[in-house]
């Protein structure tokens, strides 16, 4: 008796269909991934942030800046640029807080101490001014604020920390406007008076 399917062909059909799955399997592609960028330099992000601060987008700068500082937390750079925002915009608490970030890598940093210094003093002149404003000044504060002048009065060899807001000279107008009004006054004066060419003199 002879198998109605012979084995040879059976192995032969399920060997081939073995090989067209495993060459289907191999024929198939990976979906490319996306080659990532390579991160910006901090030069590229200064860059970038000094266009922004020229071009008086002053925030988009600052987080441009913020991002170079998270990409490279050694540098300085960043930091410094910040505090200078911050000091140039009058906001002297902020100033203060990014200048130290500054000195924490660079104690020696001129302008960061620079920025500390004259920021600190400030906020505290401001806060003085406030204080001394509601009459709240007194006690231990007003004798501590006394001292810290008196310090800062030598330190700096001057004699008046806050110099009193000089007189704006008078605008040309108004300078014109008093003489023309000065000579109408005189020419009513000569005209009322005894001497009529007064008015000319």
């Amino acid at each position: 008796m002879t198998p109605a399917f012979p084995f040879g062909r059976i192995s032969r059909f399920f060997g081939a269909a073995a090989c067209a799955i495993l060459l289907s399997a191999c024929a198939t592609t990976k979906p490319e991934v996306a080659e990532k960028p390579p991160a910006p330099t901090m030069e590229e992000l200064l860059a970038k942030a000094a266009d922004a601060n020229t071009a008086g987008r002053k925030e988009d700068a600052v987080t441009l800046w913020k991002e170079a500082a998270a990409a490279y937390p050694a540098d300085k750079a960043p930091w410094s640029s910040i505090a200078q925002t911050r000091y140039d915009a009058g906001q002297y608490g902020e100033a203060i807080v990014n200048a130290q970030e500054v000195l924490v890598r660079d104690p020696n940093d001129r302008l960061a101490n620079s920025i500390v210094a004259i920021s600190g003093l400030r906020l505290s002149t401001r806060a003085l001014a406030d204080l001394s404003r509601q009459n709240n000044l007194s006690g231990s504060i007003r004798t501590e604020s006394q001292d810290l002048a008196k310090l800062l009065r030598e330190s700096l060899g001057e004699q008046v920390l806050v110099p009193p807001p000089v007189a704006a000279p008078a605008p040309a107008k108004a300078v014109a406007r008093g003489r023309a009004r000065a000579r109408v006054r005189q020419a009513a004066a000569a005209s009322s008076g005894a001497d009529p060419f007064g008015a000319l003199k």
